[in-house]
Parts: structure tokens; C-alpha cells; sequence
């Protein structure tokens, strides 16, 4: 999108078209377009808006109903945080007593506009021209333009003395392209410039990928990873004053925000498999807390390098899900495929950790017939390949 047809977008014409796109977005294209220029909305501006409509409907998962107002880019729906991450972390900042915020390379604003709705001033910086028009449209109407601003700029020149706190989210991917950075140092702003900036400011928050390699968190700083009714979403580093703790495992599930903290450096105990079996969140996992909460439930490892845990006895714990573990066998389909017959196993679910197992190919090769339900879990147990059948423990 070129400025010019986001201004056009925001013309009463415009507004008019979003929302006779919104009535027809969401089906196929071609209809919606010839739908929409059937009402005389000229063909430039109906592509805009069909494009925005579109978009505002995937990002409802994200934002809820403020979608509906959103000026969004594909590339920039795909970085933004979601609301109840990016409201937690404003929380945290206000908590911190920040009351002067930069976001440097804020994108859309998601995480500005939570700063802001805290209670926070925020300063946006962001590169690319259209972005940041669409942020401060955001802004606008969120009914926030008096708390958040946005100028168009370099990250790196931005005078951080003029705030009390700092929120970076560089980004990860190639611009044209889409495509994935996996090389922090190709970062925008780049990976050197990010970390220092705890250096510069005592209150720094970076958001990271959650597949981010420890070696790489700076020394000192806390390194938090986010999931959200079980989907790992994202990380962040907390670092010089706002840093609490090593390690922090947060689980958003629904209203409810559950944490598991530590240092993060130590291994769970390993012993054989038992009656109930443990899948930890994948924050947990990526958080390397598996031995803080192996510790909590009396349980272990069965292979150091799997993080599934065992115990003797159910415990209710919102970081893992339990499951209790009906059969242990070295895997072979012949013997599986005849266990889950005699049983009258027809849905199955299938999790894996350590297996190069194709879940769907095994599924086909199990040929499932029979009316009660069971759950493969597909790892190994000291190094061999094994097979569990387990049952989902109740939750209450």
C-alpha cells in the first residue's frame, strides 16, 4: 500500500468502502472485488479495501474488536503482539514506574497503543513511511493520539534520554520479501544496537522470537517467554531495573496469567517412565524450567533430552498437561496397530518428542477402526524409540 491510498482509505469515500468490503471480505476474492465495484467504488480504492478488510478479519485473533478501526500490513499483523500479551506487558512498565516510553520500530502499534491505554506516553519510531501513518491512524482511532506519537526515522538516532523506558521489536523479516531473519545481526535495528540499549536506559524491554538461542540473552537480564492458551507467541528480555528473576514462564489461559520462574540452568531428574506423564507448556519448555517444574509435581525424566515428565501420582498444575499412561512398549507398528484394535481405538491423537515419526503417516498405516478414543505419545525412553498409550487425566 502507497501513502496515497491510505490517505484515500480515510476519506468518508474510503470509510465508505470498508465497510461495504467488510460486508463481503472473507469469501473469494474475485466475487468480493466484483461485489464491491459493483457499487461504484472505483477499482483502485475497492483493492485497498478489500485488503484491509481482509486483514482486519485475521487480526480479530489478535486484537479483538479494535480490529475493526486498524489500519494493518500483512507483514506488520504477523510481528504485532497480541493484545493480552502487549497489555501485560504495559502493566508491568507502568508497575516499573515508567510514565515515558520510546518504541522503537513500534510497526503498527500494538504494543505502543497497550503502553498508552496504561497510562504511559510513547514515543514511535518507525522506518517505513506507510507504516507509520497506519500506526498513528491506530492511534487516532483508539482515541490515544494525546499519548501516542509517531515520527518517521532511523531507531538507532532516536534521543533515548528523553524517556524513562524503552520498548524495541526489531525486525524479523526481510522487507519486500516477508521472509524470516534468523541472523540477529541482520535485525532491524541490528542485534548490537538492540542490547546495548540497557546500556543507555535502566528500563529496556526487547521483544524477541521465541526460538531465540540462549547464549545469546545478555548477561543479567530476565528472559521471558509467552504462550497464550497454550501456543507459544513470544519472548521478551526484561533488562537492567525491570529484571526479576533468570527465567520466566508466563501462560496467559483466558482471564487467568499463570508464572513459573527460576534460574533455568538446571537438569530434572531422570528415572523410569510411571503411571502418569506430564506435557509441559511450551513456554515452560523454551524456558528452560522443566527441572523447576519437574520439581513442583515429584517428577522426572525418562530420556535427558525429552521434556516429558513422570510421576506416580496426578497433580493439577496450569504447566503441563497430564496424561495417565495405559502401555509402554518399544515402538512397532505390528504390535501398536494390534494393541489399538483389541482396544476399539478409532480417534486417536498423537504427540511426539524425540521422533522422527510422520503423526498423519502413522495414523494411515495404524488403519483405525473402533468407537472409544486413546492418545500415542511418541518418544523415547533412554534413547530407544518408545511407544505410550496414554488417557487424558480430568482437569477437575
Amino acid at each position: 500500500m502507497e501513502l496515497d491510498q491510505l490517505a484515500a482509505l480515510r476519506t468518508p469515500e474510503g470509510s465508505a468502502a470498508l465497510a461495504a468490503a467488510t460486508e463481503v471480505a472473507g469469501g473469494d476474492p474475485l466475487t468480493a472485488a466484483a461485489a464491491l465495484r459493483a457499487t461504484g467504488v472505483p477499482a483502485g480504492l475497492s483493492a485497498a479495501a478489500l485488503t484491509q478488510a481482509e486483514l482486519r478479519r485475521r487480526a480479530v485473533g489478535k486484537f479483538g474488536p479494535e480490529a475493526a478501526g486498524m489500519f494493518l500490513t500483512r507483514a506488520g499483523l504477523e510481528q504485532a503482539t497480541r493484545r493480552p500479551v502487549a497489555d501485560r506487558r504495559a502493566a508491568r512498565l507502568r508497575a516499573a514506574g515508567v510514565t515515558t516510553l520510546a518504541d522503537l520500530g513500534c510497526g503498527l502499534g500494538a504494543d505502543a497503543l497497550a503502553a498508552a491505554r496504561a497510562g504511559i506516553r510513547v514515543y514511535g519510531v518507525e522506518a517505513d513511511p506507510v507504516t507509520a501513518a497506519m500506526a498513528a491512524g491506530n492511534a487516532e482511532a483508539a482515541g490515544l493520539a494525546g499519548l501516542f506519537t509517531v515520527q518517521v526515522g532511523d531507531a538507532t538516532a532516536f534521543d533515548v534520554t528523553r524517556v524513562e523506558g524503552v520498548f524495541c521489536d526489531p525486525a524479523r523479516r526481510r522487507a519486500g520479501t516477508g521472509r524470516r531473519i534468523f541472523d540477529p545481526n541482520s535485525y532491524s535495528p541490528p542485534w548490537d544496537f538492540v542490547t546495548g540499549l540497557a546500556a543507555r536506559v535502566p528500563r529496556t524491554v526487547v521483544k524477541v522470537a521465541p526460538g531465540i538461542d540462549h547464549a545469546l540473552i545478555p548477561a543479567g537480564a530476565e528472559a521471558e517467554w509467552v504462550s497464550v492458551d497454550g501456543d507459544l507467541v513470544e519472548a521478551a528480555l526484561w533488562c537492567g531495573r525491570l529484571a526479576e528473576v533468570p527465567r520466566r514462564a508466563t501462560l496467559l489461559r483466558g482471564d487467568a496469567v499463570h508464572t513459573l520462574t527460576g534460574a533455568g540452568a538446571t537438569e530434572a531428574p531422570v528415572g523410569p517412565t510411571r503411571r502418569f506423564l506430564y506435557d509441559p507448556d511450551p513456554a515452560v519448555v523454551r524456558a528452560h524450567l522443566v527441572a523447576e517444574l519437574a520439581d513442583t509435581l515429584g517428577a522426572t525424566l525418562a530420556d535427558p533430552s525429552i521434556a516429558y515428565l513422570y510421576a506416580d501420582r496426578p497433580t493439577a498444575t496450569p504447566f503441563a498437561r497430564c496424561l495417565e499412561v495405559t502401555d509402554v512398549l518399544p515402538f512397532s507398528l505390528k504390535r501398536l496397530r494390534a494393541l489399538l484394535r483389541e482396544r476399539r481405538v478409532g480417534r486417536l491423537e498423537i504427540l511426539k518428542r524425540g521422533s522422527a515419526l510422520e503423526p498423519e503417516k502413522l495414523r494411515r498405516d495404524l488403519k483405525l477402526a473402533g468407537d472409544t478414543a486413546a492418545s500415542l505419545v511418541l518418544t523415547r525412553v533412554a534413547g530407544a524409540p518408545t511407544v505410550l498409550v496414554c488417557r487424558p487425566v480430568p482437569t477437575t
